[in-house]
């Protein structure tokens, strides 16, 4: 099995829809820091698993310097930024880790092995 993992960091805004009182419902922004991990048993035909360039015009091409309610089809947690890079990337991405402050950090994994490296 090859694996790969890119990093990215996107600027946005967002605000939460939350069912209790929050100072995150009102807009605000972050400077997320994006890892997105893809494997695959065997390489495409230029020796790659996926290109890195790829996975960045999928991601920072779409969500960066934007307003993530206007973007997303979803609440903009952190979580539901991971689930929504890992399918835009596609099926070889098994984990996303988006970590969108110092200490917060949300993580998906496609085969639920559970994100233990946080």
């Amino acid at each position: 099995m090859f694996y790969i993992r890119k990093r990215l960091e996107i600027s946005a805004s967002h605000h939460l829809d939350l069912s209790y009182p929050s100072k995150c419902t009102r807009v605000h922004g972050h400077n997320w820091i994006i890892d997105v991990f893809c494997r695959s048993a065997e390489l495409d035909d230029a020796g790659m698993v996926m290109d890195f360039t790829e996975i960045k015009e999928k991601i920072s091409d779409v969500l960066d310097h934007q307003d993530l309610n206007a973007v997303l089809p979803c609440n903009p947690t952190s979580e539901n930024l991971a689930l929504w890079i890992a399918r835009a990337i596609g099926p070889k991405c098994y984990k996303v880790m988006v970590q969108e402050s110092e200490g917060n950090i949300a993580c998906y994994e496609a085969d639920d092995a559970g994100c233990r490296d946080l």
